[in-house]
């Protein structure tokens, strides 16, 4: 079983990096006037939600998912368990959303400033530093 918490801590990071980049991304496409940086703003977006950070988000469910089944009599009764759940399913809602700024940025339809994409990329750590201190002390 180490083996599996070892590719879902992986994963988790791989995932992480992806959400953390991602609304940088969304930051310096919003302020971006020239078409060359805008065209390369939506390639890397593109390529970062759904070559690096959904597969890593599957694989970190994965994986979490076959750890909680090894002792879900345990897992799916403890508090700390089901608020890192709480938190997690929070964490795919960003990310969907995230997914849906890509859309927004590629079809040219943003309508939000660089600032409301700078307050957005903070979501991801507040919901990193509950998951990781629900994990560690286990309330």
């Amino acid at each position: 079983m180490l083996i599996i918490k070892a590719l879902h801590i992986i994963a988790m990071v791989a995932w992480f990096a992806g959400i953390f980049y991602l609304p940088r991304l969304f930051v310096y496409h919003a302020e971006a006037r020239d078409a060359i940086s805008i065209e390369r703003f939506k390639v890397m977006e593109f390529r970062l939600m759904y070559a690096i950070a959904t597969p890593a988000a599957l694989l970190t469910t994965i994986f979490g998912s076959w750890l909680i089944f090894y002792n879900r009599q345990y897992y799916l009764n403890v508090g700390w368990m089901q608020a890192k759940l709480i938190l997690v399913c929070m964490l795919w809602l960003y990310h969907v959303t995230c997914g849906y700024f890509v859309k927004q940025f590629a079809g040219d339809n943003n309508k939000r400033t660089s600032k409301f994409y700078r307050l957005f990329n903070e979501i991801p750590t507040l919901l990193l530093i509950g998951i990781v201190l629900l994990v560690v002390i286990k309330p």
